[in-house]
């Protein structure tokens, strides 16, 4: 679908995307976000593990895409993120899967899994999420 297509190129456009996380890939269809992500050891904390930041930012990011491919005419914000880590990772490729959970007019609910290479859940996390004002427009990506 165009609208999923426009979202994934958004997202791999991004500065965060192509600057630090460039082996960033993304698969959104409708509800739901996969997102992939190659370690490497610029993600590591002192203990040599992937820092807790990456694991945020993996699972707002599939809860965020989950929710947008619902979203054709603006740019959501997350309101709230709570995110559990189970397990370390130092190594392969991490894949979080979001999926949308609860929508209203104003609210939406995705919660979003991480597993590593043999499919051990490493994190999940739950978000709430809210339309904006902002337009999806080449301007911000969506083209």
């Amino acid at each position: 679908m165009e609208h999923y297509q426009k979202l994934e190129r958004m997202y791999l456009a991004a500065n965060m995307n192509t600057q630090l996380y460039e082996t960033t890939e993304i698969k959104i269809e409708d509800e739901v976000a996969e997102i992939k992500l190659t370690i490497d050891s610029k993600y590591f904390h002192a203990l040599g593990a992937i820092h807790g930041s990456v694991y945020f930012k993996l699972l707002d990011d599939a809860a965020f895409f989950a929710v947008s491919s619902i979203i054709k005419d603006v740019f959501l914000l997350t309101t709230s993120f709570n995110i559990n880590i189970t397990r370390p990772v130092s190594q392969g490729v991490i894949t979080a899967t979001g999926k949308l959970k609860f929508k209203s007019r104003n609210l939406f609910v995705a919660e979003s899994s991480l597993v590593d290479e043999k499919g051990r859940e490493i994190a999940f996390g739950t978000g709430n999420f809210t339309k904006s004002n902002i337009s999806l427009t080449e301007e911000i990506g969506y083209k």
